[in-house]
């Protein structure tokens, strides 16, 4: 459905230096940079899956979602969405897909959302009966049927959010681009829209390219993602394995029933934490299920419980560094031709 192929953006900028001499400067001789946003970037995605894009702040995600989109033109390399070169904006095109910038509003703030989706509804050359009932149909989805009728102002952040989501779904997009659309919501409303989108891509097949720097966001929705760095690609692959890889030990943390000693509790894992009767390990992960039945087979703890490494922690360093960097016992990169790591 998505295919990118070498895909660049370069833009050109004027820069200039503080002061009036400088200002002068630039207003007759004017000096150009250039920036690379978006560097050699391949992928595909398939029909009806949901795919989250993350990346620090300037990563080049937006960037991307707009070539995508056909709202800016690639410097280099190819693109088609859905079959059609984007940037041509053909009217067919135009119809099968739809952008969402998270707190970007296209809602008009005096009117009751209702005119606004109607005025929408007349563009995407929809009837009126028809367009009423897809309507009825997201709004009850989206649980903003009681608040059609009052003005876009009186709403909360939460409501316009979700009014402004019916109204990009309002033409039944089969291809979603979706950037931050949970931005400043509280966690009711964020956790309203995931599962909006998640009904949605189960009930009309809908593609999805999630952008987001809610964690949530990605974890209850895309089991593949796709992470850039300073404009790169640096890997594509599913959620977990990036966890796994990034983190290949467990903690294992359990009370003793009767105290022992460090050199027996090395026979089950790596001691991070040793006193009198409480423990806690590092395991490998692939050892997990194999040491917990030694564990208890042989010491017999009283209490017993196995942390995950916060997925928030994981990701955060990713994007901080760009590579995919083992934490802790080293293990062998996964063996799935589809987890593809780029560094």
């Amino acid at each position: 459905m998505i295919v990118a192929q070498d895909l660049s953006k370069t833009f050109r900028t004027a820069s200039r230096k503080p002061g009036a001499a400088a200002f002068l400067r630039y207003l007759f001789h004017r000096e150009y940079k250039e920036i690379q946003a978006v560097k050699n970037l391949s992928f595909s995605i398939p029909k009806g899956s949901i795919c989250g894009f993350l990346g620090a702040n300037g990563a080049g995600k937006t960037t991307t979602l707009k070539m995508l989109s056909g709202l800016i033109q690639p410097s280099s390399g190819t693109v088609r969405t859905g079959g059609f070169d984007p940037f041509e904006r053909r009217k067919d095109f135009l119809r099968r897909i739809t952008l969402v910038i998270g707190q970007k509003q296209q809602l008009i703030w005096d009117l009751p959302a209702l005119d606004s989706l109607r005025v929408n509804a007349a563009v995407y050359e929809i009837d009126a009966a028809e367009a009423q009932r897809r309507i009825a149909e997201l709004s009850e989805l989206l649980g903003v049927s009681q608040k059609l009728d009052q003005p876009m102002r009186k709403l909360s952040l939460g409501e316009r959010m979700k009014c402004e989501l019916l109204a990009a779904l309002l033409h039944r997009p089969e291809i979603l681009f979706l950037d931050e659309p949970t931005l400043g919501l509280d966690i009711n409303a964020q956790q309203s829209i995931r599962s909006f989108l998640r009904e949605y891509n189960a009930r009309y097949g809908a593609t999805i390219l999630l952008t987001s720097h809610y964690m949530a966001d990605i974890t209850a929705l895309c089991e593949r993602v796709l992470v850039m760095h300073e404009g790169s690609l640096v890997y594509d692959g599913s959620l977990q394995a990036i966890v796994d890889r990034a983190t290949p030990v467990r903690e294992v943390e359990f009370e003793l029933s009767q105290p022992t000693t460090t050199d027996v509790l090395q026979r089950f894992g790596e001691v991070a934490e040793h006193s009198e009767l409480k423990v806690r390990l590092l395991v490998p992960r692939s050892e997990l299920t194999h040491t917990l039945a030694h564990i208890f087979e042989q010491l017999q703890p009283t209490d017993l419980s196995v942390k995950e490494p916060p997925i928030e922690a994981v990701m955060g360093q990713l994007l901080r560094d760009g590579k995919v960097e083992p934490i802790g016992t080293p293990i062998q990169p996964a063996a799935d031709k589809h987890e593809a790591v780029r560094v």
